[in-house]
């Protein structure tokens, strides 16, 4: 059987670079990659592609095309061909010799060329969860339509994928989705109040960038997760649960509707997830050390608390009412936790951006990509202007 083609989307980013590292364990008559998308990154970008030679590279812009050449010719690395932007994104995700896609991008970036790929048939291995988020519904729709699967790389839901395998829908009773609970699992309210940027990026078990362990902070890394469950598991909200693990041993659980739980388990290395997606329905032997049960001294469980970690509380509203309020959601959260990064906002400032937005968005049906597009744009205006609202007043009152 030849090698299969992968395609991934954020490259450099910190799962881009863990599916390298499987597929190099994996080795090349597996699989190949054909195509790389990344954004300014230039040095480990000309890494990847001296070693692994892909026929096409998309990056952030034509600055970036420049630079990516006069790296690559100073190592005398043949350069590929280069596109750019969005635009560039879309190519290289519908490759016609990539069979895989892996979505690795963080963020909106990653919907269009995520949709595109799909509507192509191609294998998606998702890492990038806001697009279903933002628009589940039409991923879906796509995929169902081109015959295209859908593999979560996210810990969580692949191990939902694994505990679903060969189980009748009409027998799972529920979804339980677990959280490490991120660096402020025992803050008490005062102390989140006052958390600082490089606090809330102390990510107690994961190794992630900074979007996504912010996210993890405030726990509406678990709220998007919660959607994007819906639309790959066919789950109602009430259906979906969250449970705090702080030791992050157990990725995600089904409950039976006889009452048995069937939870899958592992180290904590996304590399395990990135492989399942890639091979499956093969199973392949992997580099990583199989997790030492008579290490494991205890395993803890408790409901998040969604007083101290409000997050949670809006996205289930996002997912109950449906239409375009998912990707208003998911765009005010983008740039609340950007603002809050950047230190423009305090940490209990960001589900206080996103509920004003949410509050003030007058909800659409996902008719198309455009509606999508329209709430994603309007509600990254309306978080601005909430942001510059709020810093205004922390100014003045010197109260966050």
């Amino acid at each position: 059987m030849p090698a299969r083609g992968v395609a991934i989307l954020g490259s450099t980013g910190s799962i881009g670079c863990n599916t390298f590292r499987v597929l190099e364990s994996l080795g090349p008559e597996k699989f190949r990659v054909v195509a790389l998308g990344a954004g300014r990154n230039v040095a480990k970008l000309a890494d990847q592609i001296a070693r692994h030679q892909p026929d096409l590279v998309s990056v952030e812009n034509e600055k970036v095309t420049a630079q990516l050449k006069a790296e690559l010719h100073k190592r005398g690395v043949s350069v590929p061909r280069l596109v750019t932007g969005e635009a560039g994104l879309v190519e290289v995700a519908t490759h016609p010799n990539a069979d895989c896609v892996v979505s690795a991008t963080v963020g909106a970036v990653g919907f269009v060329p995520t949709l595109r790929a799909l509507e192509a048939g191609k294998r998606v291995a998702l890492a990038n969860k806001e697009t279903l988020v933002m628009a589940g519904e039409l991923m879906t729709r796509a995929a169902e339509k081109s015959g295209a699967e859908l593999l979560p790389v996210d810990s969580e839901h692949n191990a939902l994928h694994q505990c679903l395998r060969g189980e009748q829908r009409s027998e799972v009773r529920r979804i339980i989705l677990t959280a490490s609970g991120g660096p402020f699992r025992t803050r008490d309210k005062a102390a989140i109040q006052a958390a600082t940027v490089a606090e809330a990026l102390q990510h107690p078990t994961w190794n992630m960038g900074a979007k996504i362990t912010i996210d993890s902070a405030t726990l509406m890394n678990k709220g998007l997760e919660v959607i994007e469950a819906h639309w790959l598991f066919g789950f109602g909200a009430d259906e979906i649960s969250i449970v705090v693990h702080p030791e992050s041993i157990i990725h995600s659980m089904i409950e039976m509707v006889d009452g048995s739980v069937i939870a899958q388990m592992g180290v904590t290395d996304m590399r395990h997830a990135i492989q399942y997606a890639l091979t499956y329905p093969e199973r392949y032997p992997s580099d990583l050390a199989p997790l030492d049960l008579a290490r494991l001294s205890s395993l803890h469980f408790e409901e998040p608390d969604l007083e101290r970690f409000p997050c949670i509380s809006l996205a289930y509203r996002a997912l109950r009412t449906g239409g375009t309020l998912p990707a208003t959601m998911n765009a005010a959260n983008e740039e609340a936790v950007q603002a809050f990064i950047d230190e423009r906002i305090s940490f209990p400032d960001i589900p206080r951006v996103i509920e004003s937005v949410m509050d003030e968005h007058d909800v659409a049906d996902l008719k198309d990509l455009h509606a999508v597009i329209d709430a994603d744009r309007s509600a990254r205006v309306a978080a601005q202007a909430a942001i510059t609202q709020r810093s205004r007043e922390v100014r003045v009152t010197g109260v966050a």
